[in-house]
């Protein structure tokens, strides 16, 4: 109970000293590359495919709908007691307002991973892609197009936007440590930084120029044992994009219900917290290779006294791949 305290004191001593625009999911660790290019390949397991989807404000003018789905692995060298890469490919779509605007990218990551030893491992993570943003213009409407007595979309809009879809080069980079006791403790502490070299995000050819800010994220992460059939998972995130900031932080208490080799059943159980004023009960349910979790946000803000927005669903599904690992070089005993 003494470690279980000390680990809960930290994780809260993290969320409260710490003060996106981007997407971003409650249950940020179901979508790691979207926290960290260096959290490729960081698992337990080979090969992993992550999907995921969230569903926000449907009861009022402003429905956002948000989806990732991401494919990552190992490649191991022949030496695989010092180091290892990984590699993997990023997909996201984000939908939001009344103007519809969207957000696709695709990404390519990459990692370096280094063991110090069996138990501490240090990755460095790069992620280079391709991003388009646009919007409908036909749905939205302009204040010249208002001809005192009422409203005419045959009018033109008064605005010099040169375009409703622009597209940019991503760039991130990340740095993770993990200390991995056994396959049932480990902590993750990480920082990345996305949109390095900040495109260029202006729809009119009038006025400044706007580029889109760069995002930055810190994370903790954790899983340790309270039990036999019992363990705790923490997590911790900070992300800050110029003005706007956000913290997340949660526990899920993980009961192990089978434990026999081929059904291997997990239940998690738990509860987050959005320091924009918003509260997230969560469950998941792991069965073998197969992973679901389901959350859903309870908006406990101003906003949600005005307009009953009843905050949205979020979903995860993952599918992680333990290969067999081939038999290393031996001497084969001569017979007589």
């Amino acid at each position: 109970m003494r470690k279980l305290i000390l680990h809960i004191v930290f994780f809260t001593f993290c969320a409260i000293v710490s003060d996106a625009q981007d997407l971003h999911y409650s249950q940020f660790y179901n979508s790691p590359l979207n926290i960290s290019p260096a959290l490729t390949g960081i698992f337990n397991g080979d090969k992993r495919i992550a999907l995921s989807a969230r569903d926000q404000w449907r009861s009022v003018p402003v429905p956002w709908l948000t989806f990732s789905g991401s494919y990552d692995q190992k490649f191991y060298k022949r030496n695989r007691n010092k180091n290892f890469f990984g590699g993997g490919l990023l997909f996201n779509y984000d939908r939001q307002g009344d103007s519809k605007i969207t957000l696709m990218n695709i990404s390519l990551t990459g990692t370096y991973n280094h063991l110090f030893n069996k138990k501490n491992i240090i990755t460095l993570g790069a992620g280079l892609g391709y991003a388009s943003r646009g919007f409908n213009q036909t749905s939205l409407s302009w204040d010249k197009q208002w001809n005192g007595d009422s409203f005419n979309p045959a009018l033109p809009t008064g605005e010099s936007l040169s375009a409703d879809m622009i597209s940019m080069v991503e760039t991130n980079l990340g740095i993770n440590y993990r200390h991995q006791q056994h396959d049932r403790e480990h902590y993750d502490f990480g920082i990345a930084v996305y949109h390095i070299l900040q495109p260029s995000a202006r729809f009119s050819n009038s006025g400044f120029a706007i580029s889109l800010p760069r995002r930055y994220s810190g994370y903790a992460m954790a899983s340790f044992p309270v039990f036999d059939n019992l363990n705790v998972d923490l997590s911790f995130l900070h992300q800050s994009q110029i003005s706007y900031n956000e913290t997340l932080f949660g526990a899920l208490a993980n009961f192990y219900v089978n434990r026999k080799r081929g059904k291997e059943t997990n239940v998690h159980v738990g509860l987050g917290y959005r320091t924009s004023e918003s509260l997230f009960p969560k469950v998941a349910i792991e069965y073998g290779p197969y992973y679901f979790g389901l959350s859903y946000d309870v908006d406990l803000s101003r906003f949600n006294t005005a307009t009953d927005s009843k905050g949205g669903p979020e979903m995860h599904f993952k599918y992680t791949i333990k290969s067999v690992k081939p038999l290393g070089l031996f001497k084969a005993c001569p017979i007589f």
